[in-house]
């Protein structure tokens, strides 16, 4: 259900990059409570000022089942969730504005999810299997279905519900984030950039490059010298 929790020290307002997962984040930013999602290139995040920003990140697969919606209604971008949850989420955003700390903040998330859950979310099963499946960069999207016991067509409407997007071009999202998993590797000189493309099921790094503009507007060096950044290491050209 949940797959992660993160808090960050936000300071000045800043714009925040947000790389497709097909996952969907809910997001307290200080001033309001807001799903934030993105599977289909890179989203650009205006995060405003304050002293933290907290986050709960739903896996990827159960999005439609917990919004309550189906994920192609959803826009790319923040949505407020009052829209979405009203009362509800109206509840949790007066309790975020008191909470004293992140860890708190964090906590009030976390119930809102658990209330959500008690009153009877059901969730996809066949989408989870799906979504943990097309992780395979061997699968297709064909052999996926018959394992499934489902037609490709009832995968696809599936996968959309939960994702907002069929299963290829799922798997082309899970494929550069597994990329994506591996950057920090290529900027610690640890592989190559050929053989993370090669393991991350790409057929070859001009594969890779071309996939990298597409999601994340940014070619792979790009990429490994903007992560070396942020830790301070030094990449050479």
């Amino acid at each position: 259900m949940v797959e992660s929790s993160w808090t960050g020290r936000v300071g000045c307002g800043r714009s925040l990059r947000v790389f497709p997962d097909g996952c969907a984040d809910l997001v307290w930013d200080g001033r309001g409570l807001a799903v934030v999602t993105t599977v289909s290139g890179v989203l650009r995040h205006d995060l405003p000022a304050s002293e933290w920003t907290v986050g709960l990140r739903l896996r990827c697969g159960v999005g439609g089942a917990v919004l309550g919606l189906p994920m192609t209604e959803l826009e790319t971008g923040a949505t407020p969730l009052r829209e979405l949850w009203g009362a509800s989420a109206g509840r949790a955003e007066a309790e975020l504005a008191e909470s004293p700390t992140p860890a708190e903040a964090r906590r009030v998330l976390e119930s809102l999810i658990f209330e959500r859950l008690r009153r009877g979310v059901e969730l996809d099963g066949l989408s989870v299997a799906a979504v943990r499946a097309l992780r395979s960069p061997a699968a297709g999207a064909a052999q996926v279905a018959a394992d499934l016991g489902v037609s490709e067509r009832g995968l696809r409407r599936h996968v959309r519900h939960e994702v907002g997007v069929g299963p290829k071009e799922l798997q082309r999202v899970l494929r550069f984030t597994g990329f994506l998993k591996r950057v920090g590797d290529v900027a610690r000189a640890q592989s190559s950039l050929a053989d993370v493309a090669a393991e991350s099921g790409y057929a070859d790094q001009s594969h890779l490059g071309r996939e990298s503009r597409r999601l994340a507007g940014a070619s792979p060096g790009a990429l490994v010298k903007s992560w070396a950044r942020q830790v301070g290491r030094n990449v050479p050209d």
